[in-house]
């Protein structure tokens, strides 16, 4: 299930959504050139929109409408494309939702330009309206992607890696960006917590799907994580009960080590943790004039088969 599509009843949301897609596309092809038509291929792939739906729905209702939600909303799904394009090429992916990836088609030196090039664009876009405490919002935000793909490559091919230093690391890859989005909405503080909280839920339910999707429905290989040594919640549970699921993550070739997770209670858990989350955010929700349409959402990121 997309992950937009159960909340398309909130008024509004479709039309800002469609104004969004135009403004993203304005801003990719801002400069002419490689990276340019970097950013227009990774635009066309799609995706979710999740982080402006979120910046939409946190937003008071009488200021959805205006350039504030409109310049974040933009901007936070720029990040998030600029992290798609440098992951992709971190670890080695050819393909996402079913297309070839930026450093596929066109190499690392050019795949590592575009994404920079895309994050250059989000900040340009908070930076047209003169507001600094978005631009700082974001800043900070884009400061906890880096430390989480940092922590990520010194947790890799580490079985041992604890639920804590996972959790940790989900925060800042994930968490931290659906905060932002809930923030530069201009909605309550407390929404913030939401965002943080339903980030991890969606991280947690991502790497899930990277041990029980198939290519049809993903749009990517299952178990990219265990290839790359990436010390996810599912893989983590798996190791403890299964020495060869401890050996796959360590970097040795198990054949069937996929298998072997499903064949622990691993993937069970690992849900259950999501709900949790999905819970916590639920908790922060106190008031808000969108409560239905995002508990709604807490549901669909948990339960979503991509």
């Amino acid at each position: 299930m997309n992950a937009i599509a159960s909340i398309r009843s909130a008024p509004g949301l479709e039309s800002y959504l469609e104004r969004l897609e135009a403004r993203l596309e304005s801003a990719v092809l801002s400069h002419p050139g490689v990276v340019g038509e970097v950013g227009r291929e990774t635009l066309a792939a799609g995706g979710k929109r999740l982080r402006p739906a979120l910046v939409y729905l946190a937003c008071p209702p009488g200021l959805r409408e205006g350039e504030r939600a409109q310049a974040a909303g933009a901007a936070v799904e720029l990040v998030h494309m600029a992290t798609l394009v440098h992951d992709d090429m971190l670890d080695g992916a050819d393909l996402r939702r079913g297309r070839p990836t930026a450093w596929a088609l066109h190499g690392e030196r050019t795949a590592k330009a575009a994404g920079d090039y895309l994050l250059a664009r989000a900040f340009g876009e908070l930076a047209r309206n003169g507001d600094p405490d978005a631009v700082r919002l974001l800043a900070d935000a884009s400061l906890a992607l880096a430390r989480g793909e940092a922590l990520q490559r010194r947790q890799a091919f580490r079985p041992d890696t604890s639920v804590d230093e996972y959790l940790e690391r989900c925060l800042l890859k994930t968490g931290k960006l659906f905060e932002a989005a809930c923030l530069l909405g201009g909605g309550r503080p407390e929404l913030g917590e939401f965002g943080l909280a339903l980030g991890v839920a969606f991280q947690i339910a991502d790497d899930i799907l990277d041990c029980t999707g198939d290519f049809d429905t993903t749009g990517k290989a299952p178990g990219v994580d265990l290839r790359d040594g990436t010390p996810t919640l599912p893989l983590i549970l798996a190791a403890r009960s299964d020495r060869r699921v401890r050996d796959a993550l360590a970097g040795e070739s198990v054949a069937d080590a996929l298998e072997r997770v499903s064949a622990t209670d691993a993937l069970e858990r690992s849900r259950e943790l999501a709900l949790e989350y999905a819970d916590r955010a639920r908790g922060a929700l106190d008031g808000e004039p969108d409560r239905d349409l995002l508990e709604a959402l807490t549901h669909v990121v948990v339960d979503r088969e991509h």
